[in-house]
């Protein structure tokens, strides 16, 4: 009996085939891998780039100036625990550096953390509509991921504690939410950190942190001080403008920051994204700014895109979710295709269960006024079709 004939026969009686190749292990295949937006608008003469939450602003002056500078160090290794940056980070936030690590992004904390508590049978729990790394990390670290309904796009805290079982090893908790802009109050925070078992983390994910303006919102700094199993993260990716250079960090019990480390990567941070996450925090006019622009644009958008008839879900970060109608002609789909021809690159939310939205980042005057018009347009155009 040839292989074929064996293989299919194999698989007949459902047994493991024997391949000539290396085979994961099981569950990695079941991944899909993250898809980051569009970054080109290919026959556009000008692309504005509004897909990634990104600042229009770009990062600091000082930032800059610091990583070029470093550049001269660029034969040496880093400092192996970024001590300088976690002091940095512990000067600015009034937290003990001991209990922060530094990550690539804070994608990098979120995965060390599920690398370093789940395993098979084990359970990631997030919420409906939430970041999609939380679902990679989980099924990379051989778990299972668990998700949560929410309600009118919001986390619903009574909805993810009926999903914690004794296998609920996470829940990950983006506050603001990426895509949606939404947030959970302090209380309901709390309320979720009170309710679960002490053997099960709560990590929040505040990469938007910075931008939140509402006086009930909380990062999360109170809330890891309080609990042994709390523990938060952030990025210098938004607001400080330094993606590109991968930069996160998380703030955690002793213990749990103890256990990052061991299996954290050897000088995972270079000394060049390190010095700009430090001058970044030191120039605190520039993040002002940041913050002030997005104050000013984002309620803008909201009003002038809402006024074209279009449902734009409430956003405290620095992008809003559009949702458009399911009718031919004034789809999501055709928007997207529309709004590329003109160079205007918003990012379809398909992967995340939204596919009659787009996400747009709010961006530089300019951008903003040109999306308005060209939504104008398109709304107009696809009216008149029918």
């Amino acid at each position: 009996m040839n292989y074929r004939v064996r293989e299919a026969a194999s698989l007949l009686r459902g047994d493991e085939i024997m391949t000539n190749q290396p085979t994961p292990r099981p569950g990695v295949l079941a991944i899909d891998a993250y898809v980051p937006g569009k970054s080109a608008a290919p026959g556009a003469t000008r692309a504005f780039k509004l897909s990634a939450n990104e600042t229009p602003l770009g990062p600091s002056p000082q930032a800059i100036a610091a990583a070029r500078d470093m550049l001269e160090e660029s034969a040496l290794y880093p400092e192996g625990s970024s001590r300088k940056l976690r002091e940095a980070i512990g000067a600015h936030y009034n937290l003990d550096p001991a209990r922060i690590i530094a990550g690539a992004g804070s994608d990098e904390v979120l995965e060390l953390l599920a690398l370093a508590y789940i395993g098979p049978q084990d359970e990631g729990l997030y919420s409906q509509y939430g970041f999609l790394e939380y679902k990679i990390v989980t099924l990379s670290a051989g778990g299972r991921p668990v998700v949560a309904p929410e309600k009118n796009y919001v986390a619903d805290v009574d909805a993810l504690l009926s999903c914690v079982n004794s296998k609920t090893k996470l829940v990950f908790l983006a506050n603001p939410n990426n895509p949606t802009g939404s947030y959970l109050p302090e209380k309901e925070i709390r309320r979720l950190a009170a309710s679960l078992p002490k053997q099960t983390i709560l990590v929040l994910d505040a990469a938007y942190a910075e931008y939140v303006t509402t006086a009930d919102y909380i990062a999360g700094v109170t809330i890891v001080d309080e609990y042994e199993n709390v523990v938060m993260t952030r990025t210098f990716s938004k607001i400080y403008g330094l993606a590109g250079l991968r930069l996160g960090w998380g703030y955690g019990p002793r213990s749990i920051i103890d256990t990052l480390n061991r299996i954290r990567p050897p000088f995972n941070i270079s000394s060049i994204a390190s010095a700009a996450g430090i001058a970044a925090l030191a120039d605190t006019e520039h993040l002002q700014k940041a913050i002030d622009h997005n104050t000013q644009w984002l309620p803008w958008l909201t009003n002038e895109i809402a006024a074209l008839g279009l449902e734009v879900l409430p956003s405290v970060a620095n992008f809003i979710a559009i949702r458009f109608p399911s009718t031919p002609g004034l789809t999501a789909v055709e928007a997207d295709q529309f709004l590329t021809k003109k160079g205007l690159i918003l990012r379809a939310i398909t992967a995340y269960g939204l596919p009659d939205f787009l996400r747009l980042t709010v961006g530089g005057q300019e951008a903003n006024y040109a999306v308005v018009t060209a939504l104008k347009e398109f709304m107009q155009k696809g009216k008149n079709s029918f």
